[in-house]
C-alpha cells in the first residue's frame, strides 16, 4: 500500500509549518521582482481573458491557481506580488481576481483560510489534490505559481524499496549519495511526474497564461551530492541510522524508508518543457540558497525545526510519532557537530525561477 501523500506540519505551533518557513519564505520573496517584471512584459490580459484554445468567450474573472500552497503564509505573499503586479501593469481596467490555493487532501486547510489576510483583494477557494492530475476546466487559469513543490514526486520509486532490485537503496533515505541505479530510478520517477504536471496545466492554462515555478536544482548528479539539501538529507538518513544501531528504530524500517524528492539538473527540467510542446521559457533565473547569519547552534535549531515540519508527516507513518522527538533532537545535535555543512554550498546547486507562456497551439 502506497503511504498517503506527504503533507506540511499544520497549525501554528512551534513545530508547524506555518513557524518554520522562514527558507521558503525568503526565496519567495527573492522571486517576486522576477514574477513583477514578467507580468509586465509578458502578461497581455486582452489575450488570456477573451482568447483560448477552445472557446471564444469572455471572462471577468483574473483566475490564480497556487499550487502546494501548504498552510500559509507564504502563498498570500506570492498572490500578493501577482495581483499588485498586474494592478499596476493595467490600472482600473481590471476584472474581479480569483485565487485557487491547491494542495493534498490532507493539507491544513483551515488554518490557511483562517489566516488569510482580510483586505486580500481576492476571491479564495481551496481545492485538494495532487497537481500532477488535472484539477481545473479546460482553459480557465491564467496564472499558475508554485514554489518548493514541484521537487516532490508523486511517489518513492518503487524499485528503490525492492531489496530484490538493482535499485535497492539500503541503509539510505536519499539518493544523491547512493549507487547511479537508484539515482536513475528517481530520475525516470520525476520524469514522468513532471510530463504528468505539464499535460494538466496545458490544458488548464489559458493561451497566454502564465506559470512561474520556484524549486531546488542542481547542475549535475555530481554537484547535486554537494548541494545544501543533499547533505542536510543525507545528515537525516545518517541520524536514523545511528538510530537503527541503537536499537531505537528497526533497520528494516531505514532501508524501506526513501524521500519522495528529487533536485532535477536545468537541462533535466527544460528538456521535459520542450519535450510537452505547451509552453515557451521566457524567463530563468538562477538563486543561490539564502545563507542564514547567526550562532551555528541558533542555525541548526532553524534547519533542524523546518526539516521536522515538511517530514514529520512521513516519518511518522513509516517509523511511528513515538521517535520524532528525539530524532530531531539528535539530527540537530549531528548538523552542530557537522559545522561545514552550514558552510555556503556550492554554486553548482541552489533555486531556480522559471517563467513559461501558454503557446498558442492546439490541445491534444
Amino acid at each position: 500500500m502506497e503511504p498517503r501523500p506527504n503533507c506540511m506540519n499544520g497549525g501554528v505551533g512551534p513545530t508547524s509549518y506555518f513557524q518554520n518557513s522562514s527558507h521558503q519564505r525568503a526565496g519567495i520573496s527573492a522571486a517576486t521582482a522576477f514574477i513583477q517584471d514578467g507580468i509586465a512584459e509578458e502578461l497581455e490580459l486582452g489575450v488570456v481573458l477573451h482568447n483560448n484554445d477552445v472557446y471564444s468567450t469572455a471572462t471577468n474573472s483574473f483566475v490564480i491557481a497556487d499550487l502546494g500552497c501548504s498552510v500559509g503564509p507564504n502563498t498570500f505573499l506570492a498572490v500578493e506580488a501577482i495581483t499588485e503586479a498586474v494592478r499596476l501593469k493595467y490600472g482600473t481596467a481590471l476584472p474581479q481576481f480569483h485565487v485557487f490555493f491547491n494542495d493534498q487532501v490532507g493539507n491544513d486547510f483551515n488554518t490557511l483560510f483562517r489566516s488569510l489576510p482580510p483586505d486580500a483583494g481576492y476571491f479564495a477557494a481551496g481545492v485538494a489534490g495532487s497537481f500532477y492530475r488535472r484539477l481545473f476546466p479546460n482553459s480557465s487559469i491564467h496564472f499558475v505559481h508554485s514554489s518548493y513543490a514541484l521537487p516532490w514526486l508523486s511517489r518513492v520509486p518503487k524499485e528503490v524499496g525492492d531489496e530484490n532490485s538493482a535499485s535497492w537503496n539500503k541503509g539510505r533515505i536519499f539518493y544523491t549519495d547512493a549507487p547511479g541505479e537508484v539515482w536513475t530510478a528517481y530520475a525516470a520517477q520525476y520524469a514522468e511526474d513532471l510530463r504528468s504536471f505539464l499535460q494538466a496545466r496545458a490544458e488548464e492554462v489559458a493561451v497566454g497564461g502564465l506559470m512561474a515555478l520556484l524549486f531546488p536544482f542542481s547542475q549535475s548528479r555530481n554537484s547535486s551530492k554537494e548541494s545544501l539539501l543533499s547533505r542536510l538529507y543525507t545528515l537525516l538518513g545518517s541520524t536514523l541510522m545511528d538510530m537503527a544501531k541503537t536499537g531505537e528504530v528497526e533497520e528494516e524500517k531505514v532501508d524501506s524508508f526513501n524521500l519522495p524528492i528529487y533536485l532535477p539538473s536545468v537541462t533535466e527540467f527544460k528538456g521535459l518543457v520542450e519535450e510537452n510542446g505547451y509552453f515557451s521559457v521566457v524567463r530563468t533565473e538562477l538563486l543561490p540558497p539564502p545563507v542564514s547569519g547567526g550562532a551555528n547552534k541558533v542555525i541548526a535549531r532553524a534547519v533542524s525545526m523546518s526539516m521536522r515540519a515538511s517530514k514529520e508527516g512521513l516519518i511518522s507513518d513509516h517509523f511511528g510519532s513515538q521517535v520524532v522527538d528525539d530524532l530531531f533532537e539528535k539530527y540537530e545535535k549531528n548538523i552542530i557537530d557537522s559545522s561545514d555543512i552550514l558552510q555556503n554550498p556550492t554554486g553548482a546547486a541552489g533555486e531556480l525561477f522559471v517563467l513559461l507562456k501558454r503557446k498558442p497551439l492546439a490541445m491534444n
